[in-house]
């Protein structure tokens, strides 16, 4: 439909109400119990900030204060409903989704990071996407084995 048969002001207005879904990944959503409670959350947070936008007058306005939080709740609530919830590994012997791995780098540098699912990783807080390089080259090794990534040989040290 033209915008000449709408009631914003533009094709510009137009344009900023119609936001692109966020992509979704196609590994599985694996989740930590805190992965899922922050998708919750901030599901619930796009829910509320729509309703609030939705309380504005001007209709323009309106659309454009709804359509970040309309694409949010839309795609918080596909995670939601994708998340496979993997529970803490039992043992500690190999790298697992959920292990905290502790690695020594070829400069000898020591890092620490926690595997994690795609949303919940923050790398500069100590968490990584199960699917990035680096949790991929460490997962189901144990303590002692070197594994080498991105032209790098890193040595777990420790995982818990």
């Amino acid at each position: 439909m033209s915008v000449a048969f709408t009631k914003e002001d533009s094709a510009e207005t137009a344009s900023e109400t119609l936001l692109p879904d966020r992509p979704i990944s196609p590994h599985p959503n694996l989740v930590t119990e805190a992965g899922l409670k922050a998708l919750e959350f901030q599901l619930q947070q796009a829910r509320e900030a729509y309703e609030t936008a939705q309380q504005i007058e001007d209709v323009n306005e309106r659309r454009r204060q709804a359509a970040t939080p309309l694409r949010d709740a839309r795609y918080f609530a596909a995670r939601v409903r994708t998340a496979q919830l993997i529970t803490p590994p039992a043992s500690t012997d190999t790298v697992a989704f959920g292990s905290t791995v502790t690695f020594r780098r070829d400069d000898g540098r020591v890092q620490k990071y926690h595997i994690v699912g795609e949303d919940e990783a923050d790398p500069k807080a100590g968490s990584i996407s199960f699917v990035s390089p680096v949790a991929r080259s460490l997962m189901g090794k144990a303590v002692g084995d070197v594994v080498g990534t991105s032209g790098q040989e890193l040595e777990i040290i420790a995982i818990s």
